[in-house]
């Protein structure tokens, strides 16, 4: 059994500059928690795989393709491949969700200026 602690798993170097953490990398899938405090964002951009958000505390706005709406903690959303999708913490509060990419990219996510 492998068990890993939020708390102890380091944050990795991203183009986004936030606190992101891979939770379960595997040549299959990976799984990450992103944590953006209040004003922060995620740049736009687009992954190779199907994604699901599953949001852990606080509330924000997600934005896919061009559709763009404020959810909160116990809600799943759903991106498809290849369209743009961002984050936005417009709250007071941090903003915690977790990331689920199955398969596991095979291509680098592309980043839209």
């Amino acid at each position: 059994m492998i068990i890993k602690r939020l708390q102890d798993t380091p944050i990795m170097k991203t183009a986004h500059n936030v606190d992101a953490r891979n939770l379960y990398d595997t040549e299959n899938a990976v799984i990450s928690v992103i944590t953006l405090k209040p004003g922060q964002a995620l740049k736009k951009h687009i992954t190779p795989v199907d994604v699901a958000f599953y949001v852990l505390r606080g509330k924000g706005v997600v934005e896919i393709g061009k559709e763009k709406q404020e959810v909160e903690a116990n809600t799943l959303i759903e991106s498809p491949k290849d369209i743009v999708h961002c984050w936005y913490n417009e709250s007071e509060e941090d903003l915690s969700f977790m990331v689920i990419k199955v398969p596991k990219p095979a291509r680098e996510t592309k980043f839209i200026s």
